[in-house]
């Protein structure tokens, strides 16, 4: 019985340390697929020569759940006229879907940064303001991606020595 107890109290420290480790992989994920969002904007302002409202139905379809459903509805709020700006619009439906993503505040911000200036009629100043916005994510990623692997070797570790202390106090 005390065996088992052991191998248990191992394997959930363990599993918490692993747990950690994929919430720091999760982050970098999430950040690496908001960067694509936003590349994916500045090609359809580039290249498409089309607003940020139009281009959130047209991008809709090259993204995965839940952004997918979040682009397709901003573009609706959009067509529907309602007399909300983009930006407005763009922020509350985004907010929705991020709250749920393992980011950090800054994260967030940092990606919803070119809401707050998109009454441009200039494309190349809403090409500016995505432009930076891809910039602050990948620098932000790559300083994570930095730190990363320590941290998750790290976390791993910590877990298994913790649930072996665990198991020397406890027998």
């Amino acid at each position: 019985m005390r065996v088992l107890g052991c191998c248990m109290i191992f394997g959930g420290c363990l599993g918490l340390g692993i747990w950690y480790r994929c919430q720091l992989n999760g982050r970098i994920r999430t950040l690496r697929v908001l960067r694509n969002i936003l590349e994916l904007l500045a090609g359809e302002v580039r290249y498409g020569r089309a607003t940020l409202p139009e281009c959130c139905g047209h991008i809709a379809r090259y993204l995965s759940p839940p952004f997918d459903n979040a682009f397709l509805e901003i573009g609706h709020r959009m067509e529907e006229n309602t007399g909300i700006p983009f930006g407005e619009a763009f922020r509350q439906e985004m907010e929705g879907v991020l709250k749920e993503l393992p980011l950090k505040e800054g994260d967030r911000e940092d990606f919803l940064k070119f809401t707050l200036q998109t009454g441009f009629a200039d494309s190349q100043m809403q090409l500016r303001t995505l432009e930076q916005g891809v910039e602050l994510l990948s620098a932000r990623q790559s300083c994570l991606e930095k730190e990363n692997a320590e941290k998750c070797r790290m976390a791993v570790g910590l877990g298994a020595m913790g649930g072996l202390l665990l198991i020397l106090v406890l027998c």
